[in-house]
């Protein structure tokens, strides 16, 4: 039987016109890639010859099969940053890449490269566990009868202190998102709220001059308050664990221009710092220090931040570059020492022993290359970045009047910076200001990385998820916005407060704010 042939195809024909045939596609340009460190800008390996198109993916497997000190694969973020030339002001400084070379850098709008150039690409390693965007309002919990002016997770995220001016603080249960507690006793606003690294006590202060301590997990006040300010409490720190494990000192700053350090142990006052002339506006408490047994930042109305010796109370620095009040201070390591021996891996701590050995094992690992770095931020639209304890026995850089000289000087804000705050990898920092902006910032050099734009008032609060990939800011505009930092672009819009909100916080994939509306939400993913 003879083989039957199919017929031949007939050509597609629209409207009498045959198809058109389609074009080939154009052939990817191979480019020269030299792949450098975000940290050191060191090279990671000797130039690769690469086709254009490769994926952001295949460069991250690309990177990971050079770098052959990691055994694990390790995700990347990519950047090039824009010549001196084709930067415009108030752009970003730098592209990301998200797709390919091709598609992200020769195509880019500033026709800034070409196939001929020698493409640096710097690779910045990422956390290895990521964190899920908030999209939704899991929870409105109301119980506050006044504005809501502080809210902080505890460090493992299981609990919530919020402090309103209705003279009480609450906690709140995150498993049920309920309340837990309410915390009654203060006779002003409660105007700051933070947790010991541990989550044994959680600290309040007041309009009223005092500060509290509290057990969360009774809910019960612990002692009388702690008495001695004349005017309110602006901001609280609490000694980091790795220094002191068994009973962390505590430390506030006032209206009253001073700082005391108390003994949570006696619960009196160990000392006083009385340098500053002004307001004193914010504290931080280190963990570094010329001796490694930590210092004190205090950020002051009088012009000044002054540095001081954790251990005795003595001026170390005072740093009068700031031409206005400064209102907020930053550390590096503010994400470690605040959650202490607690990482994402949600180990279970069996011993005070163990927690500070954590705690020292983190502090250390972020501290080591960088050393503790400061930014402090100003009514004067401007911050300053500085390295007060370099690692490694260097010595800051000084003038030769024998004045601290700032590492940075970042400006481009139009109006007072309301806040400022290092992602918790330390690599960045963002800062927040009544212009309506929020502005990145490169947290190893000051340099700035770019604009993010949306909000319409004042922003008042930044937060960093935990992975350092998001940021989310909350404004006076009654909403919170969620940053993508790859591309500098909006992720999502929160919007649900019915006024002005004025904190926010980050842990693990929730989100929690409180504002002017009296009330408390909840985002998750």
């Amino acid at each position: 039987m003879a083989t039957l042939l199919p017929p031949p195809k007939r050509q597609k024909v629209y409207h009498g016109v045959p198809e058109p045939e389609k074009e080939p596609a154009k052939p990817s340009p191979h480019i020269l890639v030299q792949f450098v460190s975000e940290d050191d800008g060191e090279p990671l390996a000797p130039p690769v010859n690469l086709p254009a198109n490769v994926s952001r993916e295949g460069l991250e497997a690309i990177v990971n099969k050079l770098n052959t000190k990691d055994e694990d694969p390790v995700p990347f973020s990519f950047h090039i940053a824009l010549p001196a030339d084709a930067q415009v002001a108030g752009a970003p400084t730098r592209i990301a890449i998200t797709k390919s070379v091709e598609e992200d850098i020769l195509s880019h709008p500033s026709q800034a490269f070409t196939p001929e150039d020698v493409f640096v690409i710097h690779c910045s390693p990422q956390a290895v566990f990521k964190v899920r965007p908030a999209t939704r309002c899991s929870s409105t919990l109301s119980g506050h009868t006044s504005p809501i002016l502080c809210a902080a997770f505890s460090p493992t995220g299981n609990l919530l202190a919020t402090g309103s001016g209705d003279c009480n603080a609450r906690l709140w249960d995150l498993f049920t998102e309920t309340p837990s507690h309410t915390l009654s006793g203060h006779k002003g606003w409660v105007l700051c709220v933070e947790w010991e690294a541990m989550e044994r006590k959680l600290a309040t202060g007041g309009h009223d001059g005092h500060v509290r301590l509290w057990d969360p997990k009774t809910g019960k006040p612990i002692g009388d308050s702690l008495k001695g300010h004349t005017k309110w409490v602006t901001s609280l720190a609490w000694e980091p664990i790795h220094l002191n494990p068994s009973a962390p000192r505590l430390a506030s700053s006032s209206k009253d221009g001073t700082v005391r350090v108390w003994s949570t142990l006696v619960r009196r006052v160990e000392y006083t710092l009385g340098g500053h002339s002004a307001s004193v506006n914010a504290v931080r408490w280190g963990g570094g220090g010329l001796d490694g047994k930590g210092v004190l930042y205090t950020a002051s109305s009088d012009r000044t931040v002054r540095i001081w010796d954790a251990n005795g109370g003595k001026c170390l620095h005072v740093l009068k570059d700031h031409a206005h009040w400064v209102t907020t201070l930053t550390l590096n390591t503010d994400f470690v020492l605040r959650t202490g021996p607690f990482d994402h891996l949600g180990k279970k701590i069996s011993s005070e022993t163990e927690a500070q050995a954590l705690a020292a094992a983190r502090y250390n690992a972020l501290a080591s290359s960088a050393g503790e770095l400061l930014i402090s931020g100003s009514d004067d639209h401007t911050l300053f970045l500085w390295s007060l304890f370099p690692p490694r026995s260097a010595t800051p850089e000084k003038e030769n009047s024998g004045k601290l000289k700032p590492l940075a000087r970042l400006t481009g804000h139009q109006r007072q910076v309301a806040h400022v705050a290092f992602s918790p990898d330390g690599r960045w920092a963002a800062s927040a200001a009544w212009d309506n902006s929020v502005r990145v910032w490169d947290g190893r050099t000051g340099k700035f990385v770019a604009t993010l734009r949306g909000h319409v008032a004042a922003v008042y609060r930044l937060a960093w998820s935990a992975d350092s990939r998001l940021l989310v800011s909350a404004s006076k505009d009654s909403t919170l916005k969620i940053w993508d930092l790859k591309t500098h672009k909006l992720k999502t819009d929160l919007p649900g407060h019915t006024d002005e909100v004025y904190c926010v916080d980050f842990v693990a994939d929730k989100l929690v704010s409180g504002g002017r509306d009296r009330t408390v939400k909840i985002w998750k993913n």
